[in-house]
């Protein structure tokens, strides 16, 4: 027997390839008390609850949903959903959250659905992770810090899908630092089409994110009556981490924002420097060409024409008119 009077499960609580699902009972005082499959009748207390988790593609564990829920309930765990929400009837909430995929490299963030049928004594999550290793459920078994109630298990879920994607959230800022340094030394055409797909990325995380911050403060905001000022605190706190997490891909979607101008400014820069050259090679040209053109036309009284200095001498001419020019846009700090 443990401190809280519940037995210790001295095997590691996971769910197996294969496994249809699994039950684990908590003795609602930081307790592991049993653990089993579907057909396991767990070892809850009158303040505990059980968690029972189960793949969502598995038909034994749709089966065992419907035996147990009804048909309605458990198409809604089940069929895959396009968003996040929160839906709260009859003293129970429908949750549905996106979770990243282990492993996730930050260009394909790799999303997966968790549902979840939070009730009172009871929390059922249907999904293709494998919750028990997900929340650490193992751990608890010798740490006797499981969660105490339905409310801070889906306070620990939302923790723990956090924990998964502040990494690639890390390196999405590290990747956008590595574009601000190249602006810097080198502007490289490529940063262009590199900002472009961070700032997809970004926006298909904030898609992610403000989404389960929403499900998270609406779910504690509602009137359930098995919540007590514990569990809305440990939503508030999960909520708090989502929005922290939003609010540092605001702020590097703002970062983007400036990046993707300076490249613009760089861009019009560079464009203005071209224009600044060729319209100074204009301006040299011009005269000369109206020399070389006068002197070309083919009518009589050219001046100096049957002169032997006569090239020579217009030669040198227009090159001192070019240089002059020269010099005098350079004085002007034209060029």
């Amino acid at each position: 027997m443990n401190e809280a009077g519940s037995t210790r499960i001295d095997r590691p609580v996971g769910q197996e390839k294969g496994d249809p699902g699994r039950i684990v009972g908590f003795d609602g005082a930081g307790g592991v008390t049993s653990a089993g499959g579907l057909d396991h009748v767990p070892e809850v207390p009158p303040h505990g609850f059980k968690l029972v988790t189960g793949n969502s593609r598995s038909p034994e564990f749709k089966v065992w949903l419907k035996k147990t829920i009804g048909a309605f309930e458990a198409d809604l765990l089940t069929v895959p959903s396009t968003r996040s929400r929160c839906t709260v009837a009859d003293d129970r909430a429908m949750i549905v959250m996106r979770v990243v995929r282990p492993g996730a490299d930050p260009n394909d963030i790799g999303r997966q659905l968790l549902s979840m049928r939070l009730g009172r004594g009871e929390v059922i999550v249907a999904s293709e992770l494998n919750i028990p290793e997900l929340l650490g459920v193992s751990q608890w078994q010798q740490t006797h810090h499981a969660p105490l109630s339905p409310a801070d298990l889906v306070a620990r879920l939302a923790l723990r899908a956090s924990d998964r994607i502040e990494p690639l959230i890390e390196a999405l800022g590290n990747r956008l630092d590595d574009i601000e340094e190249q602006l810097i030394f080198d502007h490289n055409p490529k940063n262009q089409s590199r900002l472009a797909q961070l700032r997809r990325d970004l926006i298909s995380f904030r898609r992610l994110i403000w989404p389960q911050r929403d499900v998270l403060t609406t779910l504690e905001v509602e009137d359930l009556s098995f919540f007590t000022d514990r569990d809305r605190i440990r939503l508030r706190e999960a909520s708090a981490r989502s929005a922290r997490l939003g609010d540092e891909l605001q702020t590097l979607s703002e970062r983007a924002v400036l990046v993707h101008e300076q490249i613009l400014d760089a861009r019009a820069e560079q464009m203005n420097r071209n224009m600044l050259v060729l319209a100074a090679v204009t301006v040299v040209f011009l005269p000369l060409t109206l020399v070389t053109g006068a002197l070309g036309m083919n009518v009589t009284g050219i001046p100096f024409a049957d002169e032997p200095w006569a090239f020579g001498g217009v030669c040198v001419g227009l090159l001192a008119v070019a240089l002059g020019l020269v010099w005098w846009m350079h004085g002007r700090r034209w060029l």
